[in-house]
């Protein structure tokens, strides 16, 4: 029987396909009060190193994970729990505690990790997730792919439907690009929706996508329930021209790590895995075409090509704006002159990856914008 005073901190799932991680360092010592939303752990993934936040407040009562040691999702790391909970309580839940199998997790998710759907663009790799009445959609920025939402998928479909996709010339989806625009980009995203079956979607876009989403809404505002824009392109004319030419030229470990860096406010997140996946990634055929005809046409002089809030204004669709204050990539005062109407918010402690780097807050002003 479940002893509701006594919360488990298990080793998160973050992604479609995280197995398992290995806890690096805990943040807090046994007996310290938590708050919701407090960091807790340090965890490293074959994609990325981040900190576990606590979904719960209590004591941390204790601290079973032990560090450099690798767990499997949801094994018991900590315990949290009031003061008054008898010692024999806490001990009573942790012998207890059975870590759910491999086929138990993966019947809880049911259904393929990822799909596949032929459009006008080309074959396109997407991920869907939960089955809410609300439809989100997820699109990445330049040279990402829908891992980018690996903290924000799953906690967005508990009470939605979200669909993330690979562009064309990203992730696993065709490296062919007929219209390296951000007008051939939309227009893939409008023909996914349309394969897919999403009518009426909250869109949400990271960096580039913000751009996508928002040259989505101008162009189809049917198709668009409201905008979250995530460090977006296509609300000012600054970008760091340096990151855009450094990713779509690196072409070895050496030179790769240093740009990728600048994603991040804190640049220890970028690990070994993150980069060799991304060297993969760059050295199929058609990808270095795609990255560099896409710069040349969306941040020709260094500067970005297409300021999209006056047009997207006239859509009338609300819109919420998120970045980190330490974002590198596009200044984050690029948040501070909006049209009237649309919110924004700036995270401190975080780069232009704040969706990872701040995962739980973004979710929360996710959910609180689109009503999920």
């Amino acid at each position: 029987m479940t002893d509701e005073r006594i919360k488990p901190l298990v080793m998160p799932k973050w992604g479609l396909s995280m197995a398992e991680g290995k806890v690096t360092g805990w943040l807090k010592k046994p007996g310290s009060t938590i708050k919701l939303g407090d960091e807790l752990l340090e965890v490293e993934t074959d994609k990325i190193t981040n900190v576990v936040e606590a979904g719960d407040a209590g004591v941390l009562r204790r601290i079973i994970g032990r560090e450099d040691t690798v767990y499997p999702v949801k094994a018991l790391l900590g315990v949290l729990a009031d003061p008054e909970v008898p010692e024999a309580d806490i001990d009573a839940f942790i012998a207890g505690y059975v870590t759910p199998a491999a086929g138990e997790d993966e019947a809880e998710d049911a259904g393929p990790k990822y799909e596949f759907v032929d459009t006008a663009a080309g074959r396109l790799r997407y991920a869907k997730r939960g089955q809410g009445g609300e439809q989100i959609v997820l699109v990445h920025g330049f040279g990402g792919d829908l891992d980018n939402w690996l903290f924000n998928i799953d906690a967005l479909a508990e009470n939605a439907t979200v669909y993330a996709l690979d562009l064309p010339g990203h992730g696993q989806s065709t490296k062919t690009l007929s219209e390296p625009s951000l007008e051939g980009l939309s227009k893939a995203l409008v023909d996914f929706l349309n394969k897919v079956g999403v009518g009426n979607a909250h869109v949400i876009g990271h960096s580039m996508g913000g751009a996508i989403a928002l040259k989505t809404a101008i162009d189809h505002p049917e198709l668009v329930k409201s905008l979250t824009l995530i460090s977006s392109v296509g609300l000012g004319e600054d970008i760091n021209i340096g990151y855009i030419e450094g990713f779509a030229h690196s072409s070895s470990r050496r030179e790769l790590k240093p740009v990728l860096e600048q994603l991040f406010d804190d640049p220890n997140l970028v690990s070994r895995q993150l980069i060799d996946d991304l060297l993969k990634y760059k050295r199929l055929d058609g990808v270095n075409e795609a990255l560099d005809a896409l710069a040349k046409n969306l941040f020709a002089n260094g500067r970005q090509a297409s300021v999209l809030t006056e047009e997207a204004a006239k859509t009338q669709r609300p819109v919420a704006v998120i970045w980190g204050a330490g974002d590198k990539i596009i200044p984050a005062s690029h948040a501070s002159s909006l049209p009237a109407g649309w919110r924004a918010e700036v995270i401190e402690g975080a780069g232009h990856m704040v969706q990872m780097e701040k995962a739980n807050a973004v979710n929360a002003l996710i959910r609180k914008h689109v009503g999920v």
